[in-house]
């Protein structure tokens, strides 16, 4: 059994969000045999390739090939990327309290457009939970643009590209190579519009006025996401023409926020995460820090169900309402050198109460509270609680929340 029926029928007929010349690619293979007996013949497996690692509490989503709302298990067999999957993994990775930051490495030509922009939301969603940011590795055009604008920050390789904000439809017409091979099809339907698009005969002019206007629908929708996403409006999204943009070329048309390697983005991203070194020398001496001891030691609410329970499933308790709430769990988080969890806490709408007391039965247990926290620079600095990134954003957070 080959795989080429199921993918001309994905191919042939629908809006796809996919690079023009790896469409190419794909009708090269398709176009000697649709509409004929199989040969028997594989396709080719595409070279399998493995996401980069990363130290731990950094979660890593490839989103490699050709992209496809359901793959049917095909991928390992054709190159495919499933939407349904890389939604799976997101969810996963958002669910984990050892995950603090996703990146999304990408190297892909697009796809389907049906499911990708469902899934561009649900990276948006939740981007507003943990830093997720994207990497051109080299390419990232069309659907898989469409996912990678949904990033908080979005880097481009020096050789790689962007773009391809389009969409592009095909109808296949068959209907001289039938006559010269001896076959004619006949059909038979009820309802006028059951019949467009057929393979064995010419499209018909309200066949293609249907299509044309489906691929300006879905153009509406790509054009309307990333302009959202990227914070350009949407004349400037169409003013590209659907052109691709390389390295530099990517940031200065706004479709991108900066050129390195797949390390540069990994070390900026721990930067982004780790507290200043004033805080993480405090985080050192956390049991024993006098500031957190304070926090320990205030009197707890008995009633408070959320005392020594996992932050994930502490039910009924008090949710934080001020920005000074937020703080103070922020800070805790910090101060016990775990301020990966600030956002798990934070989502969970934790009373402070209950975070403590679960950070006080995690330390009284003996178990090691995990960290990003590299305490590698001077432990002089004087900068506060108060500029800590983390904790400016359990703030802002908290008074968008109220």
């Amino acid at each position: 059994m080959t795989l080429l029926p199921h993918m001309a029928a994905r191919i042939f007929g629908a809006p796809l969000l996919i690079h023009r010349p790896k469409l190419e690619v794909i009708l090269a293979v398709l176009g000697p045999r649709i509409g004929l007996s199989e040969s028997g013949t594989p396709i080719p497996v595409p070279a399998t390739r493995s996401p980069p690692t990363t130290d731990g509490g950094i979660a890593v989503l490839p989103i490699y090939g050709t992209l496809v709302r359901r793959a049917v298990g095909l991928e390992a067999a054709s190159g495919l990327t499933s939407y349904q999957e890389l939604a799976t993994q997101l969810d996963a990775a958002i669910a984990d309290p050892s995950v603090a930051a996703i990146v999304l490495d990408i190297d892909s030509p697009g796809g389907e457009s049906g499911g990708v922009f469902d899934l561009a939301d649900r990276v948006r969603a939740a981007a507003r939970i943990k830093p997720v940011w994207a990497l051109a590795n080299d390419m990232a055009y069309s659907a898989a643009y469409a996912l990678g604008s949904a990033a908080n920050r979005f880097f481009v390789t020096r050789t790689g590209g962007v773009g391809s904000i389009g969409v592009i439809a095909m109808h296949a017409d068959q209907s001289v190579r039938d006559a010269q091979d001896g076959v004619r099809y006949t059909t038979v339907f009820a309802g006028a519009r059951k019949n467009d698009l057929n393979p064995h005969e010419p499209i018909s002019d309200e066949a293609h006025a249907f299509l044309k206007s489906e691929v300006d629908r879905i153009y509406s929708l790509f054009v309307d996401t990333v302009a959202s996403h990227r914070g350009l409006t949407g004349d400037a999204v169409r003013a590209t023409e659907a052109g691709v943009f390389f390295g530099q070329d990517a940031v200065a048309a706004g479709l991108a926020d900066a050129v390195g390697t797949f390390d540069d983005l990994l070390a900026e991203l721990t930067a982004a995460l780790s507290p200043p070194p004033a805080l993480a020398a405090a985080a050192l001496a956390s049991l024993h820090s006098p500031r957190l001891e304070h926090f320990m030691n205030e009197p707890e609410t008995t009633a408070d169900p959320g005392v020594g329970a996992d932050p994930d499933r502490v039910a009924n308790a008090t949710p934080p309402r001020t920005i000074e709430d937020a703080q103070e769990i922020a800070e805790l988080c910090a101060l016990a050198g775990c301020p990966e969890r600030i956002a798990g806490f934070l989502a969970a709408r934790t009373s402070a109460v209950a975070v403590r007391g679960h950070l006080l039965a995690v330390r009284a247990t003996g178990q090691e509270i995990n960290s990003l926290i590299t305490p590698s620079a001077a432990t002089t600095a004087t900068q506060s609680l108060n500029d800590n990134p983390l904790v400016q954003a359990a703030r802002a957070r908290a008074g968008q929340e109220k």
